[in-house]
């Protein structure tokens, strides 16, 4: 268990200290989430949790976990900019009134005056908490979308990508939990519920390795794309429920380690 926990751990531990969190900053998580976790979900059926059964479960001291039950796990909330602009783009890439055939977004006119699919139309479909205009001047401000010859309001590739700070901090952590979560019931089940699987080839060439990162990119877009459509007119006549559902992809190319090249012929 060790051997692969060190390695998916190398990353995050090289992000840690580049950020500057320190080894007892982590401990310090760490506690506080296995006294979190032991207590709420490895409680015995029809007993109550005990600080004795946590401290046993998790090897935390008994006054430590004495100190810490009860005082909640850090929980990653969306930020309300975040989930306001994830809504407006998936509508705007996967309706069919603001894309088109191939799921690509449309150039939207500014306002209804036109009579054709507006971005004021597009936003105000999302929320009426905050005016169209103050979207749309934060997004040309970010660069997300830009004004084309006709005054149109088009959508740039980069507005798919999320901005460094707290919303690329908040995808995260949404997005490695849930890969992490689908992997971890994979292991502890009978049969693995979740699909999660890989194409890996090794000892390419730069030329090769670029030209895979690009068709896999594209193929992955074109599925998230597709998936995105798909959720919409799902949600469109779903009643609602207490699920929830996300389909995440991901490409990643590096240097062999060192190591590993030395023992090729």
């Amino acid at each position: 268990m060790q051997t692969p926990l060190a390695r998916m751990l190398r990353p995050l531990v090289r992000l840690l200290i580049k950020s500057g969190m320190t080894f007892p900053a982590l401990c310090d998580l760490l506690r506080e989430l296995y006294v979190n976790i032991a207590e709420h979900e490895f409680a015995l059926p029809e007993k109550p949790q005990t600080d004795s059964r946590v401290s046993l479960l998790t090897g935390v001291h008994r006054k430590e976990v004495a100190r810490l039950r009860g005082a909640g796990a850090p929980v990653a909330e969306i930020p309300t900019a975040v989930s306001r602009a994830s809504r407006v783009l998936a509508l705007w890439l996967g309706s069919p009134e603001f894309s088109d055939s191939h799921g690509a977004p449309l150039p939207l006119y500014r306002s209804n005056e036109e009579g054709k699919p507006s971005f004021e139309q597009l936003v105000a479909s999302v929320t009426r908490d905050v005016r169209p205009r103050a979207v749309l001047d934060e997004w040309l401000d970010r660069k997300l979308v830009v004004l084309d010859e006709d005054g149109r309001i088009a959508l740039l590739a980069s507005a798919l990508t999320p901005a460094a700070g707290d919303e690329q901090l908040y995808y995260f952590g949404r997005n490695l939990h849930d890969h992490i979560a689908a992997a971890v019931a994979n292991v502890t089940a009978e049969a693995p519920p979740f699909l999660e699987r890989a194409v890996h080839y090794d000892g390419l060439s730069a030329a090769s390795a670029a030209a895979l990162v690009a068709f896999s990119r594209e193929q992955a877009n074109q599925l998230l794309l597709a998936a995105n459509r798909e959720a919409l007119a799902i949600c469109d006549a779903d009643g609602g429920g207490d699920k929830r559902w996300i389909l995440g992809v991901y490409v990643y190319s590096e240097d062999a380690p060192l190591s590993q090249r030395q023992d090729e012929p």
